[in-house]
């Protein structure tokens, strides 16, 4: 099992970007599928982005395709996501989460490791 930590949230306007980190610790990080979710307020906990252990098949979810782009460094036990044209929708508490295989993993129940969570707040 992995420990994950996020950062990199924090406070921007519409239309800016940030990029978020995810550092693991454990044993094969290239072993696990690594996704992205967010929970909005009031809202269940979505499937935002996956990537597999080999960085090799991504898949988002529509609601961010186009602007967002996971990736990993395996080399040093990270995935990022890139935020691009954020917009007040994208307002949520992003979590890390690694999956009990080397596949992407869109579904919360399947994810063996979950982070704290960073908070991405986006201002009209």
């Amino acid at each position: 099992q992995v420990q994950l930590v996020e950062s990199g949230g924090g406070l921007v306007q519409a239309g800016d970007s940030l990029r978020l980190s995810c550092a693991a610790s454990g044993r094969a990080f290239s072993n696990y599928g690594m996704s992205w979710f967010r929970q909005a307020p009031g809202k269940e906990r979505e499937f935002v982005a996956g990537i597999s252990g080999n960085g090799i098949s991504t898949y988002y979810a529509d609601s961010v395709k186009g602007r967002f782009t996971i990736s990993r460094d395996n080399a040093k036990n990270t995935v990022y996501l890139q935020m691009n044209s954020l917009n007040t929708e994208d307002t949520a508490v992003y979590y890390c989460a690694a999956g009990r295989g080397t596949g992407v993993v869109t579904i919360t129940r399947l994810c063996a490791s979950w982070g704290q969570g960073t908070q991405v707040t986006v201002s009209s």
